[in-house]
């Protein structure tokens, strides 16, 4: 989405800076920091964020606000567990942002709907799968990371699309017809590359996903 600055109205900005604060205290208090105490983690944290910087950067558009980009939320929630993937994603947002890609004003909508909300439903659905259903590495990768990531991307097109409706900024038939419909190919492309990245370290690195457990998953009788 990544809403620029003096599109919405200062309310609107208002209301999404405070309900991003209460998001990303709540991150902060929670966040398991002794994970990143050790080196290897925090590394593998930071070498995280810093590639998804790059993605966010290769992005499209067609009018202010209305800007298609890959995210990386499901695999960050993945690799790391809600908390630490937020802070994650508000330090890529915040990077983007000072690039001038982004608008300041628009920081806390913006990391709500492309942070807060894909990595919401992400871990729901991998609370859902880890809860209900069988311990395969099958079930992990589809389900988790393909499916989740589809799921979270559109969560993002369908949120970002009622943000802009209800503030009045564009046209709904605009934005239900000429917008969203683009997240449909926008989430098969979030789901193959997460696919495909959280498979690859759960074979080889499965120490690098905080959700995956070998033994539960590979091992299990």
């Amino acid at each position: 989405m990544d809403l620029p600055d003096n599109l919405l109205s200062a309310n609107w900005y208002w209301a999404g800076q405070g309900l991003c604060a209460l998001v990303l205290l709540w991150a902060v208090r929670t966040a398991p920091w002794h994970r990143l105490k050790n080196t290897s983690r925090l590394n593998l944290w930071l070498g995280a964020c810093v590639l998804l910087m790059a993605i966010w950067h290769i992005k499209t558009g067609i009018k202010p606000g209305l800007n298609f980009h890959l995210l990386g939320a499901t695999a960050m929630t993945l690799m790391f567990g809600p908390q630490l993937a937020l802070l994650g994603l508000a330090i890529v947002l915040a990077a983007v942002t000072l690039a001038g890609l982004s608008g300041w004003q628009g920081f806390g909508w913006n990391m709500l709907v492309m942070g807060a909300l894909p990595v919401a439903v992400s871990y729901a659905i991998y609370w859902l799968a880890d809860h209900k259903l069988p311990n395969h590495l099958f079930i992990y990768i589809f389900l988790n990371a393909f499916f989740g990531a589809a799921l979270a991307m559109a969560a993002v097109g369908l949120g970002g699309t009622l943000l802009l409706h209800l503030s009045g900024i564009y046209l709904a038939a605009y934005l239900y017809h000429d917008y969203l419909p683009y997240f449909i190919l926008l989430a098969w492309s979030e789901a193959v590359s997460t696919g495909m990245a959280i498979t690859l370290m759960t074979v080889y690195c499965p120490e690098w996903v905080d959700t995956f457990d070998d033994r539960r998953y590979l091992h299990h009788k």
